[in-house]
């Protein structure tokens, strides 16, 4: 009798468990019937959809809830979203989160991805027509340059530093300084004539925005050419609100984590199949893009 009640406390005592553990996830079900994942216009509205579509579909199987996806209209968009609680993940560029943490949005990234080649950055790069006569920044004094959005890394923070230290102001030293709206948009407007030189992003040679507005046919990647090559820049970070459980917390790290195996084509579609996989990180990765902008902060102040 003794052994026979011990047994069925402790059936009793795992039984409990099990069915607070489930209570306790159907709770945050409860509270987020459904989550909304942001992602800045690194492209065009319609390529981010289709890119991010499937994966999208993968997560909202995963998490066992809806999940909406929200292609921002600008970079400051995701930011003010995530403020004002309305997206519970956000696809950043580095300096957006950086931006977004500085100015007191809860915040956490938990996830970036990891490169063909086992590298975790990319660069900023400034492209030229390839029939253009210009070599060097030297000889761009008083065209046209072409930025992507204030809080883009590659597209306006990194640009801006890397000018500094040429002793260069850009909104002095061009004709003018056009903020095009996204990364194809820039590559257009040097497309058309608008911009004389244009910032842009690039992992590769055979993996950049410029890659794949090629394999979309919006442009031949012969038709440009690089003149400047950044130092390496911390891969974007993915990022949920810091108060979400952390047991949904949990789920979407896993769910990230399993992606490149147990959805495979939809992990695939959202770098072109250039990327690994995804790797884990945290605040301290990019505190150096945290010092970056605040640098480039200074700049503007000191230069106004």
């Amino acid at each position: 009798m003794f052994h026979r009640r011990q047994f069925l406390l402790a059936t009793s005592a795992a039984a409990a468990f099990i069915v607070a553990g489930a209570a306790h996830a159907q709770s945050w079900k409860a509270k987020y019937p459904e989550l909304v994942f942001a992602v800045v216009p690194a492209e065009n509205a319609s390529g981010v959809t289709e890119r991010y579509a499937p994966f999208i579909e993968y997560l909202s199987k995963e998490l066992g809830t809806k999940v909406t996806l929200r292609v921002a209209n600008d970079y400051a968009a995701v930011i003010e979203g995530q403020r004002s609680g309305n997206i519970h993940i956000g696809g950043y560029g580095p300096a957006s989160y950086a931006r977004a943490y500085v100015t007191g949005v809860k915040v956490e990234p938990f996830a970036t991805t990891v490169n063909a080649d086992g590298s975790v950055g990319y660069f900023s790069v400034f492209y030229v027509k390839a029939s253009s006569p210009y070599k060097s920044i030297d000889d761009l004094k008083g065209k046209n340059l072409g930025l992507v959005d204030p809080n883009s890394t590659s597209g306006n923070n990194v640009p801006r530093f890397a000018l500094n230290k040429m002793k260069i102001n850009p909104d002095n030293y061009f004709g003018k300084v056009i903020y095009a709206g996204s990364h194809e948009n820039a590559v257009l407007a040097l497309q058309q004539g608008t911009v004389d030189v244009a910032a842009n992003w690039l992992n590769s040679d055979t993996d950049s925005n410029l890659t794949r507005m090629a394999s979309k046919g919006m442009v031949k990647k012969e038709d440009y050419r690089i003149i400047f090559k950044s130092d390496l820049i911390a891969n974007s970070p993915f990022a949920y609100m810091a108060d979400l459980p952390d047991d949904l917390k949990a789920a979407i790290r896993k769910a990230f984590a399993e992606a490149p195996t147990k959805a495979k084509a939809a992990f695939d579609k959202l770098s072109d199949g250039k990327d690994r996989e995804f790797k884990t990180v945290d605040h301290k990765f990019y505190e150096p893009v945290v010092d970056l902008i605040k640098f480039v902060d200074q700049l503007r102040k000191t230069k106004s």
